[in-house]
């Protein structure tokens, strides 16, 4: 049988990059979203709503994947909304699949919160996880999302009879507009603001994140963890994680990122800075640099996500993970972070997202 990938979530920063590279290996590749991407050619796009499960059966009526891919979520208010909306997103997608017996195998794509908790519990002092983070570590004593979404997986691969695997990056360095999640194009247009203004680019985290140890994942690098894995039969049935194969400290990257843009950098300087404040005021300056560079995108909000920047940038402790668990079993890919922030800068500027 061919393989047919589905990708679910496949506007946003990792399902976009994953359609490409399925697409350029010569995989016929569906993508699912509420807004399908039309921008990736080769990239057929599916229309609907994965919490509207009538909508979904008359979507997927005629697509019978092998492989599916669900790089998607919901943000609610509260971690139980959480659970109950992304549990049954993914619930309802392989409830509907199944009866077609086609589906061999499912990736899920989750993140490190898996090891951290929820929003909630590393930003009001819970108890911090060791690092680096490894996936032989137990789930927490806590609510979270992530568990839900795996559990769905466990249970229909149990009723079905597919393979699964789980995908754990970290902060993820990508292209996309209108993702919930964009530290680098965050970064890029906050860089990009402070070059019109005059304005320093001013670290916004904690010491700890500072002065620590970090790692991060560039999107083609778990894009090509996601097909290694949908190709490798020993390596299936298992999580891993994935992130780029260095370490770094801002506090050595900030400068260099400000170099980029040609603004001053400020390190941490005592007390957090946080980008949603000194981003608040932004949105009318952003559309009055995007008239004057004729950007594309004069919505600040589409572009710029500095809530969860923040999250990241301000967890009290260094965090960074371990990839033996997919290196031991033959995936080698390695990507320079430096490039990672390069590269995304010189695409966004390049699709004329940031002057």
């Amino acid at each position: 049988m061919t393989n047919t990938a589905l990708v679910v979530g496949a506007s946003g920063i990792i399902g976009s990059n994953l359609a490409q590279e399925l697409l350029a290996t010569n995989w016929p590749t569906y993508g699912l979203a509420r807004r399908p991407n039309t921008r990736i050619a080769g990239l057929q796009p599916v229309a609907t709503d994965l919490l509207d499960v009538a909508r979904l059966e008359t979507a997927l009526a005629d697509l019978r994947p092998t492989h599916v891919f669900i790089t998607t979520w919901m943000r609610n208010d509260t971690e139980a909304e959480n659970i109950r909306v992304n549990g049954a997103m993914v619930r309802n997608l392989l409830a509907v699949l199944g009866p077609k017996h086609s589906v061999q195998h499912v990736a899920l794509v989750t993140g490190l919160k898996h090891y951290l908790g929820p929003f909630e519990a590393y930003v009001n002092g819970g108890v911090p996880p060791p690092t680096p983070l490894r996936e032989a570590q137990p789930r927490l004593a806590l609510d979270n999302f992530y568990y839900a979404q795996e559990d769905e997986v466990y249970a229909a691969a149990a009723r079905d009879g597919f393979t699964w695997s789980i995908h754990r990056p970290h902060t993820i360095i990508g292209k996309a507009v209108g993702n919930l999640m964009n530290l680098g194009t965050t970064l890029a247009v906050y860089a990009s603001i402070c070059k019109a203004t005059g304005r320093p680019f001013r670290w916004p985290g904690s010491q700890a994140q500072w002065e620590g140890l970090s790692d991060v994942t560039d999107a083609r690098v778990i894009a090509k963890q996601l097909v290694w894995v949908a190709t490798t039969e020993a390596a299936r049935n298992e999580a891993y994680n994935v992130v780029n194969g260095d370490v770094f400290r801002w506090s050595w990257l900030w400068g260099r990122l400000a170099d980029w843009f040609g603004v001053e950098a400020v390190g941490f300087g005592g007390s957090m800075q946080p980008l949603e404040a000194q981003m608040a005021a932004d949105a009318d300056l952003w559309h009055e640099i995007a008239a004057q560079h004729n950007l594309a995108e004069p919505n600040l909000s589409r572009l710029a996500s500095p809530w969860h920047t923040d999250l990241d940038l301000g967890r009290p402790i260094e965090v960074m993970t371990d990839m033996a668990n997919s290196r031991k079993r033959g995936f080698t890919v390695y990507q320079p972070t430096e490039d990672s922030f390069f590269d995304l800068f010189a695409q966004l500027r390049h699709d004329r997202l940031i002057p």
